[in-house]
């Protein structure tokens, strides 16, 4: 029961609270923190400070819209790391090229070629997108959030989210078509 927007205390515990409505939402936040991040190490650094976070907080919170919650916490977080963080020298984004070629290593020449040539359209046109539509996108498409968690996660109304994601679409979507991968729309 929430009491002048606090949970009644002696309705549950902290620790009932916290199983109840952090626990579930785990794999939200470490898929959004991968999003967030850009590794796994740091990710699960922003989880684990998001659920330390959490748990001191989770007294005052009144048991509505936990993953929106959790969410806040975690952008706030994320937030307060970046601003302490130096940049890093060694960064590699083609980390994972070798096991991915390994993969692909049985597929034919013609699939292979088509896939390549597909990915690297998708990651040029990704790569393009300004960075507020490309976070939408990471958000919403890859992460799976809803539009809402989207908004309360980057602090901003629901329709921008649609908006700035229908447009990063259409950005994709005009990148494909001129690469000829796409089919053309009839407009």
């Amino acid at each position: 029961m929430v009491m002048g927007g606090r949970r009644d205390p002696q309705a549950v515990s902290d620790d009932e609270a916290f199983s109840r409505y952090v626990l579930p939402e785990m794999e939200v936040m470490v898929r959004v923190a991968m999003s967030l991040t850009g590794n796994v190490a740091d990710a699960e650094d922003l989880v684990q400070d998001s659920l330390l976070r959490a748990y001191r907080a989770i007294g005052g919170f009144d048991g509505r819209y936990p993953r929106a919650w959790l969410l806040t916490i975690m952008r706030n977080a994320q937030i307060n790391r970046t601003r302490r963080r130096r940049p890093e020298p060694f960064h590699d984004p083609n980390l994972g090229e070798t096991l991915l070629q390994r993969e692909r290593a049985h597929d034919s020449a013609e699939v292979v070629v088509v896939d390549q040539a597909f990915d690297a359209a998708i990651e040029d046109a990704f790569a393009r997108l300004p960075d507020r539509f490309r976070r939408v996108v990471e958000l919403v498409d890859v992460d799976g959030l809803s539009y809402q968690e989207a908004a309360d996660l980057l602090g901003v109304p629901i329709g921008t989210v649609m908006s700035r994601l229908h447009r990063a679409r259409r950005r994709i979507r005009h990148r494909l078509t001129a690469a000829g991968l796409a089919p053309r729309s009839r407009r």
